[in-house]
């Protein structure tokens, strides 16, 4: 692999940010694109697939075979509030391949014995995001019921342009918190990206099920975002 192509790799694993390299292995020269890259429109669709899939692709294009190998940061959760769906939400992420941090300024909640193995932060998260920054790569799950601990997160996760922002709370609960984000400042069409009730409706009832419906969303999320392509010569 060329030194410049693994210089672009290092920035991007840096930056937490996905990149593609694309080898054509009848000569063996490669380029890499980083995510929002222009590249050539003939390899917009690969690139695309690979972003979404993270798995690898061979094809042949105009003769050529090419090798598409994509380098995704590693998915996280970010839960705010150490609550009885965290709980089960931080097992399930494990199995499904996330990182997961739980953020609680309520240290009678967040305690170790209660989220064992689990990064767990007992700090207001006004405090802990600015030198924790959220990004593209990451899952905001808002679950404490107290805008006075979730609404900041949020608000920093819609700017961050996570791929996925859910909040817990019924539709009454969410209309009340689109008012106090369009107080602060929060563009409405950001707000419009808030996946509230959060989960998949699949009738869940306990913090478990509630857990596995936040889980699928926030895959649907990450394998339906959007890659940010433009093609080489678009305005």
């Amino acid at each position: 692999m060329e030194l410049s192509t693994l210089q672009i790799l290092n920035d991007a694993r840096a930056s937490r940010r996905a990149a593609v390299v694309v080898s054509d292995l009848s000569d063996g020269s490669s380029q890499a694109f980083v995510e929002g890259d222009r590249i050539p429109p003939e390899w917009a669709a690969p690139v695309s697939e690979v972003l979404h899939s993270g798995r690898p692709r061979l094809l042949n294009l105009e003769e050529r075979a090419l090798f598409f190998n994509v380098h995704l940061p590693p998915p996280r959760i970010v839960a705010i509030g150490a609550v009885h769906i965290s709980q089960a939400l931080a097992r399930l992420a494990r199995v499904a391949g996330f990182d997961m941090a739980v953020i609680d300024p309520r240290t009678a909640f967040a305690t170790a014995e209660r989220f064992h193995g689990v990064e767990l932060i007992a700090d207001w998260p006004e405090d802990v995001l600015p030198a924790r920054p959220l990004d593209r790569y990451t899952a905001l799950a808002a679950l404490t019921h107290d805008p006075k601990i979730d609404d900041y997160p949020i608000s920093a996760a819609l700017e961050a342009g996570c791929f996925y922002v859910g909040a817990l709370g019924s539709r009454k609960t969410h209309a009340a918190r689109t008012e106090r984000l369009q107080t602060q400042g929060v563009p409405g069409k950001a707000i419009t990206r808030i996946k509230a009730p959060i989960g998949l409706d699949i009738g869940a009832a306990s913090p478990a099920e509630i857990a596995v419906a936040v889980l699928a969303e926030i895959i649907g999320a990450l394998r339906r975002r959007d890659v940010n392509l433009p093609a080489e010569g678009a305005k």
